[in-house]
C-alpha cells in the first residue's frame, strides 16, 4: 500500500467536516489488468436535488526539490484515474 501523503488527515477531515462521507480510505481502482490506489473516496447526498455525489481524492503536497516534477507526475495519476474511472464508475469525479 502506498504511503499517505502529509496532508492526509487534514485533507479527510475538511472533507468530513463538509458532509461528506468517506467510503475508501485507500480507494481502488481497477481496470482490466490494471491496478491503482487512489488516497480517498467519498460520497455527499445533497438534499435539495436529492442526488448523491461520488468523488475521488488524490492528495498530493509538492514539498520535493522539484515540484514541477511531482505535478507531471501528478498530473499523469489525475489523467489516468480519470480515464479509467469514467470507464468502470462514471458516476464518480476524480479531484486532485
Amino acid at each position: 500500500m502506498p504511503a499517505k501523503d502529509t496532508y492526509h488527515k487534514v485533507v479527510k477531515n475538511a472533507l468530513i467536516k463538509d458532509g461528506w462521507t468517506i467510503t475508501f480510505d485507500p480507494y481502488p481502482i481497477k481496470y482490466e489488468e490494471v491496478k491503482l490506489v487512489a488516497d480517498l473516496a467519498a460520497k455527499k447526498t445533497i438534499a435539495a436535488t436529492r442526488q448523491g455525489q461520488n468523488i475521488v481524492v488524490e492528495i498530493k503536497s509538492f514539498l520535493s526539490r522539484s515540484p514541477m516534477r511531482e505535478f507531471e507526475t501528478a498530473l499523469g495519476q489525475y489523467l489516468i484515474y480519470q480515464t479509467f474511472l469514467s470507464l468502470t464508475h462514471p458516476d464518480y469525479k476524480v479531484y486532485l
